[in-house]
């Protein structure tokens, strides 16, 4: 416990280290670039910026320098994301599900069952044409994404037995504000509610909602199975972030520098992941302490749910995202077929 303290303040100091730097060091870099997100400085995504941030600093002799900006201190994410298209801002990591407004066809990512369980798999359709396509659909949306990081996958927690998909059937989930999130929950019979983040814990322990989806590690971080009965680990949706800059402040770096910022986002993916993986082992740690019942899904529930989910949840993106969307489901569901995967 201590070496972890020890070591998230440690990331901290080198964090605050970065995007404030020193006189010297200010003047020497060329192109600044002011990187603001969501989580906070001890959480995988944070660890993983600050890696990169150092590694493009030494790789471009110290003329490419991001200031990082954790735990929303630039704005919540529509203002981050609308400050990197208007320039205010450079650069963001921001999930998936907070770019459908300002992208339908990123919103591919929150259809369920989408990436299979094999992390390795899972990889490949994120740097084929399916990653590709989704990431050159930014380009006329006034961003430059150059990547996708894992952040996690979903499970569900309720109040009711959640031991078989009928079980699901009537039973109220909250949802983020998506309607391919609920008509995912549709598919198996249930209903879903978008309730603010902030409100879910009363509304779990008031029985507003039955239950809920979310990544182990903020289940447990916000102690939503202190209210809960039952854990189904489900691993059905994806919580990927999309790496995104400015255009102007991308196309004035020069090809060599740009080069090197796509490698290195590229190198820390698999520690970010690997991180992220860690903390959701160690948060189902913690969360079996507790009195709720704990059931993992085999592979033949895993099809069984998406053979209920991933159609409807599929038409609702499909209807949001029209052609373009029909383009890159076209994509995935070639790459499916490439890599052996059941679809």
């Amino acid at each position: 416990m201590f070496l972890n303290v020890v070591r998230a303040a440690g990331f901290m100091v080198l964090s605050l280290f970065l995007a404030v730097g020193t006189p010297a060091e200010a003047q020497q870099a060329k192109y600044v670039a002011k990187l603001g997100h969501l989580e906070a400085p001890t959480q995988p995504r944070h660890m993983g910026l600050v890696k990169v941030a150092a590694l493009v600093k030494e790789r471009t002799q110290g003329e490419v320098e991001f200031q990082l900006y954790p735990a929303s201190q630039l704005g919540n994410a529509r203002q981050m994301n609308e400050g990197v298209q208007l320039g205010t801002l450079e650069a963001t990591v921001m999930p998936g599900g907070f770019l459908g407004g300002f992208n339908p066809v990123v919103s591919v990512l929150d259809i369920p069952f989408l990436m299979p369980a094999d992390r390795a798999l899972a990889q490949k359709l994120r740097e084929g044409a399916m990653g590709k396509a989704v990431l050159d659909s930014f380009a006329s949306r006034g961003f430059v994404a150059i990547g996708i990081w894992p952040n996690g996958r979903k499970n569900i927690t309720s109040n009711k037995p959640l031991d078989t998909a009928d079980a699901m059937k009537g039973q109220r989930f909250r949802v983020m504000d998506s309607k391919i999130l609920v008509e995912q929950f549709n598919g198996v019979g249930a209903s879903a509610i978008p309730i603010n983040f902030g409100e879910l814990y009363t509304a779990l322990q008031t029985g507003v909602v039955d239950g809920q989806e979310n990544p182990l590690d903020t289940i447990y971080t916000m102690k939503f199975h202190e209210v809960q009965k039952n854990l189904l680990i489900t691993d059905h949706g994806v919580l990927d972030d999309i790496i995104l800059f400015n255009p102007g402040w991308w196309n004035r770096l020069p090809a060599s520098h740009r080069e090197v910022i796509v490698k290195t986002f590229d190198e820390a993916r698999p520690e970010v992941e690997r991180t992220k993986e860690a903390a959701q082992k160690t948060a189902l740690d913690g969360i079996k302490t507790g009195t709720i019942q704990v059931r993992e899904t085999s592979e033949a529930d895993r099809q069984k749910l998406r053979a209920l989910m991933y159609p409807k949840a599929r038409a609702a993106f499909l209807e949001r995202a029209g052609t373009e969307g029909q383009k890159v489901i076209q994509i995935y569901e070639e790459e499916l077929k490439r890599l052996g995967i059941p679809n």
